[in-house]
């Protein structure tokens, strides 16, 4: 198949080994008749910083948020079914059923209709072996390098000056799914995660356990969230080092089966409950184990795959959706793969150090004509770390998490009033080559400076209750009111920083001598840290 990594998972029902007599497929229930005590107590199923993204977002409570009905999937069970995995937000259970047992099921007073996975009945049952898409990490050498060894993926994306702003993920949920995350628990490039509480909760959804730091397991989710959030004194930090973290595993790489699409759908449906922000996803799906569910490029339309379905509600709860575009970009099939096909999800692309396409990074738009990837970062020889070293690596499985790190931080900037769709759109206006692109390296190159620099043209003073320049524009004489005693930075466009200061509560007078132009003011009072652009004419 055509993803990067993977493989099996969990076999259910009546297992892989008679797919000849049966097939994957997924149980539609019609309604979910305890609803109303949902709707009465959303705090059943929801966390408040889940309810607050809505809130801030303006996206209503929907029936989709409504736990799946208990007795349904008993009564499927009963009827000798076994049952591991569901979808609250597809409402409905997987199982392995022949066609005598689809018709019963159809023929249930609770099922709604029953769906294949098998998209191309035509195909017959064909075991492959696939080789798998993605990076030999633990074969690598891992090196120690000089301070600044991911300086040139952060600056390629203009991220310093976010950081520089005091900007670099606190308080946003970042939710990484992919295969397991070995060394996480014990690795020194971590520990700063553990020390500051930011790895907030994880989950096996192959194993239906907490089991995601055994060493046994693939080492991919490591290596993509060192990306994000690793940490090495003198020697390397992650694009959004203080982030919150959910860690979920919903693949192996022993096989390819369908079923990991209904993992991952539960693991983003975990994420939603528990309020996060960000997901950002290095799997992908075309081709499996078994051929007859195998997708084509005309199913990567966003909305064949169940993945895909999953990832775009996913989105329009207010979760920031970013998936790789693939590795097969020197392939015959050189396509994007499910479900960074999705047109709500942002799929990225990679490009290498001097901003030229990777060789291997997968080919949009998807079959609908949506333009695919939507932007791109560092994917050749990027930096990361494992365990206790730094290392690097490449593919579009580290270009996306780089990418993720940069939407926390970019989140973290702005109104959390602001929607997803907006911000998408910011991005991808200030990649570099916006208004154009191309279908290898979508808008281009991702600019998550010029993205704030851009809104805050738009909003020059966007409104603070702790922090107010005036006036503003001024020739270089100002006055800030602050609502207590901090500090205030002044930056210019470029992320350097050319004056700090002292701020009384109350009003404090400052005389500057700048030259023309847009400056980024941030004030640091207590742990609040409020950021305006200052405009000198």
């Amino acid at each position: 198949m055509k993803k990067f990594l993977f493989s099996i998972s969990f076999i259910i029902g009546f297992g892989f080994f008679q797919a000849q007599n049966t097939e994957l497929v997924f149980v539609h229930f019609k309604d979910k008749p305890n609803k109303a005590a949902f709707y009465a107590n959303p705090l059943s199923e929801l966390s408040q910083k889940s309810l607050d993204r809505r809130s801030n977002l303006g996206i209503p409570l929907n029936d989709q948020d409504a736990p799946i009905e208990p007795t349904y999937i008993q009564n499927i069970q009963n009827l000798g079914f076994t049952v591991a995995d569901s979808s609250k937000w597809l409402n409905g259970v997987i199982v392995n059923a022949t066609e005598a047992q689809i018709d019963i099921l159809e023929d249930q007073s609770f099922v709604d209709s029953v769906e294949s996975f098998v998209v191309h009945p035509g195909i017959p049952f064909a075991p492959e072996n696939h080789k798998n898409k993605w990076e030999n990490f633990e074969n690598m050498l891992l090196t120690e390098f000089d301070y600044g060894i991911g300086a040139a993926q952060i600056d390629q994306i203009n991220l310093r000056q976010l950081h520089q702003a005091g900007f670099t993920g606190t308080g946003i949920s970042i939710a990484v799914i992919d295969t397991g995350f070995p060394t996480v628990d014990t690795g020194s490039a971590f520990s700063r995660l553990w020390t500051n509480n930011l790895i907030k909760g994880g989950y096996n959804f192959v194993s239906k356990n907490t089991d995601i730091y055994n060493l046994s397991l693939n080492s991919h989710g490591t290596i993509v969230l060192g990306v994000i959030g690793g940490f090495l004194n003198g020697d390397f930090a992650g694009a959004a080092p203080d982030a919150d973290f959910y860690l979920y595993a919903t693949e192996t790489t022993a096989q390819e089966i369908p079923e990991e699409q209904i993992y991952w759908i539960e693991a983003a449906e975990e994420a939603d409950r528990k309020g996060v922000d960000v997901i950002t996803t290095s799997l992908g799906y075309s081709t499996f184990d078994d051929s007859r569910y195998d997708l084509t490029y005309d199913d990567m339309n966003g909305s064949v795959s169940f993945i895909a379905r999953g990832a775009q509600i996913a989105a329009e709860k207010g979760i920031f959706v970013l998936s790789a575009a693939g590795n097969s970009g020197q392939d015959s099939w050189h396509y994007i793969i499910s479900p960074a096909d999705n047109a709500k999800v942002f799929t990225i692309g990679a490009v290498d150090s001097a901003g030229n396409s990777s060789s291997f990074s997968s080919f949009g738009p998807n079959s609908a004509g949506v333009v695919k990837p939507d932007g791109s970062t560092r994917g050749t020889n990027t930096a990361t770390v494992f365990d206790d070293f730094t290392t690097f690596a490449s593919g579009t499985s580290l270009a996306t998490p780089l990418a993720a790190g940069g939407v926390a931080c970019l989140l973290q900037a702005l109104p959390n009033t602001m929607s997803r769709e907006n911000i998408k759109n910011l991005l991808k206006n200030t990649a570099s080559l916006a208004p154009n692109h191309d279908d290898q390296m979508g808008y281009g190159i991702l600019n998550f400076g010029k993205a704030y620099n851009d809104f805050l043209a738009v909003n020059e003073n966007p409104a603070s209750e702790n922090f107010k320049i005036y006036p503003n524009p001024n020739n270089g004489n100002f006055s800030v009111e602050s609502s207590g005693e901090g500090n205030i930075k002044i930056l210019d466009m470029s992320g350097k920083l050319i004056y700090t200061g002292k701020l009384i509560k109350g009003k404090t007078d400052i005389s500057l001598k700048l030259p023309p132009g847009n400056y980024l003011a941030i004030s640091e009072i207590g742990r609040t840290k409020v950021s305006e652009k200052l405009i000198i004419r």
